[in-house]
């Protein structure tokens, strides 16, 4: 008998029930069941956890989810490309269309708004013909446009011009005698205004005997229709537009300034009555099969990512059950947590953005919708997730992972970091509000102090920042150089440079993890032990052996 190999106890035959395995044979088997559970599952936990090369030399595992994210980082950035290209011509049509309309409309326009508003009348005479200059080139549009420009109807079905003016119900006002007599309820009064009469009979009109010490705003407001025609070059079916224009002029400071706005809202319509020749129709059908592709590849992609988040929880579950039942405590969160590929998670939405974008995008080029900012936010988003995703696989090389490493490490602490320097941007952004807003163009309001905080802590703008604020109050100058000064010299100097080090601290860790080896949690040992099945074959008999083989067929290992 071979030395270290115990004498086997062969089965007694019992004639009734055949075969008799003693205790030690049971006992044995019982064991061997358990080592073989244990290797079954060592094993797929480490095929788990391998990049697709080193599947596929494991086992010939071809790896679909590699090549089609490929296939799919191809095809969606066409995809985009190709309707950012289109909606950057309904952007600019929309762009164009309404500078045309300041230039049509508003009487002495320069070409640059002032402010805010487009332009401002300082004399009653200047405002009256403003109004009526406006109402003139509504009235001989046709004659004067060198867009494809033509009448639309307003909300009241009706093709015209709507005027209406806010003003103080009633009142007296004597300035020279500081003397006012006002009732503060405000009167709206409308008037439409159609093509049937010319403008000389509009300013005979009482309705524009205007009171400007009663009056607040004046508001001109009319709809036309356009068609976009560039579309035919890049062989697209031309979209159609019904701008809705109003034209206001705010009297509500009564400063002796009323200000001018323009606003032009841009809706795109299905056109009624489409008829053009050439390959464009064709052109059309392609960009659809296109696609329609794209999302059958996302589908793909969907499918399989979620059957591996499916899979893996299986697992997960598996490897908690086995360690709760040999080592008696539960796994630690960190490794219930590697269990879950948040890669996975991020493709996931991104094909189901790519998916919906795709149909929207379908049904835009079909005509039956016309929301492009919705799709190019499904679009653009799911592109960046897409190509975010790449750094998946740049991760499984050392000199790549450093970033994904140290961004990992640095997030909670970054997150905590922020929420306590927020605390203190927030007070400086009410602060420079409430003091510096009157004075300073960059503290108008909340979002542009925000703004206008956010580039001096990266060093932009500062000598501006500086030079702009108005001189007129000596106290609110003073406070302005204290307020700029301690916020430039507690963000930049300290706060930028305790959020850098964060960042730099983890880098060094992860750094030093690399060269000397990162600790080892309960998954990574239980991953590291030798395979005892293995071992305790070579030193078992032919016949344990034999039991072994079969049972780690029937666990699939």
């Amino acid at each position: 008998m071979p030395a270290g190999v115990e004498a086997l106890d062969l089965p007694a035959w019992n004639g009734a029930s055949g075969l008799s395995w003693g205790p030690r044979h049971r006992n044995a088997m019982a064991h061997l069941d358990s080592e073989v559970k244990e290797e079954c599952l060592r094993e797929d936990l480490k095929f788990y956890f391998m990049n697709p090369c080193e599947k596929y030399r494991a086992r010939h595992q071809i790896p679909w989810k590699l090549g089609l994210q490929i296939l799919k980082i191809a095809m969606v950035t066409t995809q985009l490309v190709r309707f950012g290209l289109s909606n950057q011509l309904v952007v600019a049509f929309k762009e164009e269309n309404t500078v045309a309309f300041k230039h049509l409309f508003l009487k002495g326009y320069s070409g640059t708004d002032e402010d805010d508003y487009s332009c401002s009348v300082y004399t009653q005479e200047d405002a009256y013909e403003s109004i009526f200059f406006a109402l003139s080139q509504y009235h001989q549009l046709k004659n004067i446009s060198l867009g494809t420009l033509g009448y639309g109807e307003n909300e009241d079905n009706r093709i015209g011009l709507k005027v209406c003016k806010q003003h103080y119900k009633k009142g007296t006002m004597f300035p020279s005698n500081e003397t006012l007599n006002i009732d503060s309820d405000i009167e709206i009064d409308c008037v439409h205004l159609d093509l049937s009469t010319y403008p000389q009979e509009w300013k005979n009109s009482s309705f524009f005997r205007l009171e400007f010490y009663r009056l607040l705003q004046v508001e001109i407001s009319f709809h036309l229709k356009g068609i976009d025609l560039q579309t035919i070059h890049s062989r697209e079916l031309p979209d159609c537009y019904v701008f809705h224009n109003t034209i206001t002029f705010d009297n509500k400071a009564h400063s002796g300034k009323i200000k001018i706005y323009f606003g032009s809202d841009a809706k795109i319509e299905e056109c009624k009555d489409l008829n053009i020749s050439g390959s464009i129709q064709k052109n059309t059908q392609y960009v659809l099969a296109f696609d329609a592709f794209v999302i059958v590849i996302c589908l793909a992609s969907l499918i399989l990512c979620t059957r591996s988040i499916v899979l893996a929880l299986r697992l997960r579950k598996r490897f908690l059950n086995f360690f709760l039942e040999k080592y008696k405590r539960h796994v630690c969160n960190a490794d219930q947590w590697e269990f879950i590929n948040g890669w996975y998670i991020l493709v996931i939405i991104s094909d189901l953005m790519t998916i919906i974008g795709s149909i929207l995008k379908m049904e835009i080029k079909a005509k039956n919708l016309t929301n492009y900012d919705l799709c190019s936010i499904l679009l653009g988003t799911s592109t960046l997730f897409v190509w975010v995703g790449v750094i998946r696989y740049l991760g499984y090389f050392q000199a790549y992972n450093v970033l994904i490493l140290t961004m990992q490490a640095s997030l909670p602490k970054v997150l905590r970091f922020c929420a306590c320097a927020g605390m203190i941007y927030l007070g400086y952004t009410f602060c420079g509000w409430i003091v510096l807003g009157p004075y300073h163009d960059k503290f108008e309001d909340l979002n542009t102090v925000a703004e206008c905080l956010f580039s001096l802590v990266n060093g932009d703008d500062m000598f501006a920042t500086f030079a702009q604020i108005q001189q007129k109050s000596i106290l609110v100058w003073l406070f302005s150089r204290l307020y700029l000064y301690s916020f430039i010299s507690l963000f930049i100097y300290m706060i930028l440079s305790l959020f850098i080090a964060l960042i730099t601290d983890s880098y060094d860790t992860i750094k030093k993890y690399q060269q000397n080896g990162f600790p080892e949690t309960d998954l990574q040992e239980f991953l590291k032990e030798c395979g005892s099945k293995e071992k305790y074959q070579k030193e078992a008999s032919p016949f344990l052996s034999c039991i072994c083989c079969l049972r780690s067929h029937r666990w699939g290992c």
